[in-house]
């Protein structure tokens, strides 16, 4: 499964927003490329809201340890939390990450940046991983919509 079919499939849940930045419009030149999805069934970027996954295509100032200023490498990142992410990872988000090669493709590991909130990423998602993506994506989406339900 190729990362536009990951990309197909979070299009497809209900009330999904997805924000794709691209050359002229109103983002900057940094986030064009990439994708942002939120639950909004309104339209509407969630006030004060955060994505509950990314699609990344490139390295970010501070964000450079994963090699994705390669043209055929994107990181998909998803917001899980403290339990999932230990129970993916066996880590505690909090505590000091096990060595990880940031490199490696179709593994999950703890998002280089925002690995203490709960994010894991998957850079380039591919056999091991495809099944697996589109599961975290679904929880991801399922837990934004509860978010969205109890702020309604």
């Amino acid at each position: 499964m190729s990362m536009d079919q990951i990309l197909e499939a979070v299009r497809g849940f209900d009330g999904v927003l997805e924000l794709a930045p691209a050359e002229g419009g109103e983002f900057p030149e940094i986030a064009w490329g990439d994708h942002f999805f939120y639950y909004a069934p309104d339209g509407a970027v969630p006030w004060r809201e955060q994505p509950y996954a990314t699609v990344i295509t490139k390295n970010y100032p501070g964000d450079d340890r994963c090699d994705l200023d390669d043209p055929d490498r994107r990181r998909l990142n998803v917001h899980l939390g403290r339990a999932v992410f230990t129970e993916l990872t066996g880590e505690d988000p909090r505590g000091e990450p096990a060595e990880t090669d940031l490199t490696a493709t179709d593994v999950v590991f703890g998002h280089p940046l925002y690995r203490a909130m709960g994010w894991v990423s998957i850079t380039n998602p591919g056999v091991r991983t495809r099944a697996l993506a589109i599961r975290l994506l679904r929880q991801a989406h399922d837990d934004a919509r509860g978010r969205w339900a109890r702020r309604s």
